[in-house]
């Protein structure tokens, strides 16, 4: 106990009998530094005493597909800490292969009364996947927000960034650069954001008078080792540079370059989406689209909160707008345009 005790008022900062007053109940203490000491004693992985387990409702599932990806464990961050500053516990959920499921870690934040939960890049973006667990949370009334681009039937506040923007971002930056056979290298082809994109690419292509022939569209599964494997299809198809929907599928792209003897940027140019951490120490340094995580996190909390407080807040999908980082991947298109291989 004394051990409990002097772990949990290091933390806060408080004396140990403050927390002692807190966890037997006893009057003398704000309700600010009340709250702080039990969210402690949830981070440190020390059981409330039982009468003070009914308000675990201070805890909030943030769940993530993999922690492999720089991307989400940037969201981690920002959402994790914007909770922290209001007062709530996040509880991280991230799938693994063979692990629990996104159903089952719903299942585990129930039975721990959460206030609520936050997605980033979960199943309700694909079309395919079951989405059992989403109409379970809708059903039980707890609040929820999605992280990007979901199926239309679920009906929950969404934060998100704007493919469009992003697609015409890179667009404009590779046209620029005179280069006029793109690749697009996208996630699934049931996958929300993608399809966002691709419609993106297509209303661009259409306005500028370019060809986008299917051979230099490829969907591919969100990893380094699915887009060097899709990339090849593109260099097949002779494109000049690629457009790529995540930072690891262009880093993948790049990797494909390399082994069929061309240099980045001087034969293909590649520009990613995320700009995910060390994106500017890869080689070459990744050309990005940077998606405004700090902004987007920091709303979904507000967002949740809002709920958990019993507010109306409006169910219309909220849109940042991403900007382009020009780094070395990126370059004049080669005089003479690629043949297919």
């Amino acid at each position: 106990m004394s051990r409990r005790l002097a772990e949990v008022a290091k933390k806060v900062g408080v004396s140990e009998a403050t927390v002692s007053r807190v966890l037997n109940g006893k009057p003398g203490v704000s309700e600010a530094t009340r709250a702080t000491v039990l969210t402690a004693l949830d981070v440190l992985g020390y059981e409330r005493p039982v009468k003070l387990r009914g308000e675990r409702g201070r805890l909030v599932g943030l769940v993530l597909p993999e922690l492999v990806n720089p991307i989400f464990p940037a969201f981690a961050e920002v959402v994790g800490g914007a909770l922290a500053q209001q007062g709530y516990t996040p509880v991280l959920c991230t799938r693994s292969a063979g692990g629990v499921s996104e159903a089952e870690y719903v299942d585990l934040l129930l039975a721990q009364q959460v206030s609520g939960v936050i997605f980033a890049g979960g199943f309700y973006a694909e079309r395919g996947k079951d989405h059992a667990h989403y109409r379970l949370l809708e059903d039980r009334g707890l609040p929820a927000v999605l992280i990007n681009g979901a199926i239309e039937s679920l009906d929950f506040p969404r934060v998100s960034c704007d493919d469009l923007v992003a697609v015409h971002l890179g667009l404009n930056h590779l046209a620029s650069l005179g280069h006029t056979r793109v690749g697009l290298l996208l996630g699934p082809t049931d996958h929300v954001p993608s399809e966002r994109k691709l419609a993106a690419a297509r209303g661009w292509f259409d306005r500028h008078g370019l060809p986008l022939d299917d051979a230099v569209v490829v969907h591919s599964q969100y990893s380094l080792e699915a887009g060097q494997a899709s990339a090849n299809r593109l260099l097949d198809a002779g494109v000049t540079a690629v457009l790529a929907a995540s930072d690891p599928l262009a880093l993948g792209a790049v990797r494909a370059a390399r082994r069929a003897g061309m240099s980045v940027p001087r034969d293909l140019s590649v520009v990613g989406f995320d700009d995910s951490a060390l994106m500017n120490l890869t080689d070459p340094a990744l050309t990005t689209v940077r998606q405004p995580i700090e902004p987007m996190g920091r709303a979904a909390v507000d967002i949740l909160a809002a709920l958990v407080a019993g507010e109306a807040v409006p169910h219309e999908e909220l849109l940042f707008e991403p900007e382009l980082v020009v780094r070395g991947s990126t370059a004049v298109a080669p005089r003479s345009p690629a043949e297919p291989r």
